[in-house]
């Protein structure tokens, strides 16, 4: 999933701000299962009103994915975005050559050397 300049850009912004940066590193460690946003804001040390801002945010530039899991609400990292984002930071890297830690579906981290 590639992505342009314009949404590169505005996927930096995003997290450009230290809260939402640990929010998101934080939602990449959990993987695919993701986190109800009450443990985010306890392993964040966030007010739940903050978060909700920081959360949004996020998922406005395309980084989260949310679902319903009963009364609350699960977010996990969107794993297509955050490797779309690397390839468009790396593209030219390397000569052309794909060199850049890309996460699998199954959220295992590989890197390719080259």
């Amino acid at each position: 999933m590639a992505i342009e300049l314009k949404e590169a850009a505005q996927v930096l912004a995003a997290l450009a701000q230290e809260s939402r940066l640990a929010v998101y590193r934080l939602l990449v460690q959990a993987g695919p299962a993701g986190m109800a946003a009450s443990k985010i804001a306890e392993a964040c040390a966030i007010s739940p009103s903050s978060l909700s801002f920081h959360l949004k945010e996020l998922s406005h530039a395309g980084l989260l994915q949310s679902r319903q899991a009963g009364r609350f609400v699960i977010y996990s990292a969107d794993f297509a975005r955050m490797n779309g984002l690397m390839a468009f930071l790396t593209e030219n890297c390397c000569g052309g050559n794909p060199c850049s830690p890309i996460a699998t579906p199954a959220c295992g981290l590989t890197t390719t050397p080259t």
